[in-house]
């Protein structure tokens, strides 16, 4: 016996044929109908998926416009009252009733946090909240509110309109004309 080469003695040659189709297994025309119709399917769940997360988009937006269109509702709720008090206190000329109205006011808008800002005289220039209409000499510390024009107001922390202010500069001294020719020896 020769040592690298092994001995096929009982060993017989077979060929291996795929058994029957028709037994066990199905036919590919019919694995590929198959196939094909679970793809179908998946297609169609795929578009109504689509579909569906369209249609929440189009309510989404929807609904954001309508937020959006009656955001205000309470607050004009909450004015009208102010209004019909204005109107009857210009119908009968009584002052008492206009006093009455800026009281109402006031509350509506304190009730949706919209707050005055109203810088006193002295009080520090903020350019976040205040806007200088002019700038005038002043024996108050520079960059300091003189006089407020026109109140401000914001709505939480957010500016819907500063206050018109006007702000202390510096006083110049004028000890002399710095171009003289007086002192020209």
């Amino acid at each position: 016996m020769a040592r690298g080469h092994p001995k096929f003695d009982k060993m017989r040659e077979e060929t291996v044929q795929p058994e029957d189709a028709g037994n066990s297994e199905t036919p590919v025309e019919q694995q590929l109908a198959d196939a094909l119709a679970r793809v179908e399917q998946q297609r169609e769940a795929m578009l109504r998926v689509a579909a569906e997360a369209d249609n929440a988009r189009k309510r989404a937006q929807a609904e954001a416009s309508t937020a959006q269109k009656y955001a205000l509702e309470r607050f004009a709720e909450a004015l009208l009252p102010a209004f019909d008090s204005l109107e009857a206190a210009i119908k009968t000329g009584d002052l008492s009733g206009v006093e009455l109205t800026l009281r109402q006011f006031q509350g509506a808008l304190e009730k949706f946090h919209v707050r005055e800002v109203a810088p006193v005289p002295g009080e520090r220039f903020d350019p976040h909240r205040h806007q200088a209409m002019a700038a005038v000499e002043a024996d108050a510390e520079p960059n300091t509110v003189v006089a407020t024009m026109q109140k401000g107001y914001l709505l939480h922390d957010r500016v819907l309109r500063p206050a018109l202010v006007t702000v202390a500069k510096p006083v110049e001294k004028n000890d002399g004309n710095p171009i003289s020719d007086t002192d020209l020896d």
